[in-house]
């Protein structure tokens, strides 16, 4: 059996009757069972039950910190690959051009259009029509 520490036993004294019932509603395990078989005061109960959520917070609180940090170490990570990959880019574009042409291609001429005359327009006699 866990011991209850003072301090939350204060906790749990100091509590309003709305904010004890909202406390022994988020009791699980054998907390209740506990409780229920009068081995606990609802003052100790309660007391157990902050504590173990003030453990729990404490704990989400490490695991939501160590996710930030891989999170921004992947960050870190793309941004270098990204970088990184741009100078590669930029690299291999100055290379090519400072290579001289080894292969000029022959300019061709253009093709002409072919002269025509101009087609004079030819008026219609009226026998014609």
């Amino acid at each position: 059996m866990k011991e209850i520490n003072v301090d939350y036993l204060l906790k749990a004294k100091r509590l309003s009757l709305e904010d004890r019932e909202r406390v022994l509603s988020r009791m699980i395990g054998k907390l209740p069972k506990r409780l229920l078989k009068e081995k606990l005061t609802p003052e100790e109960a309660i007391a157990i039950q902050l504590e173990l959520e003030d453990e729990q917070l404490q704990e989400w609180r490490k695991n939501m910190a160590d996710i930030q940090d891989k999170s921004i170490k992947t960050k870190l990570k793309a941004e270098e690959k990204a970088v990184a990959k741009a100078e590669k880019a930029a690299k291999s574009k100055k290379v090519e051009a400072e290579k001289p042409a080894t292969k000029s291609k022959a300019a061709k001429p253009a093709a002409k259009k072919a002269e025509t005359a101009p087609v004079k327009a030819v008026e219609k006699t009226p026998t014609q029509k």
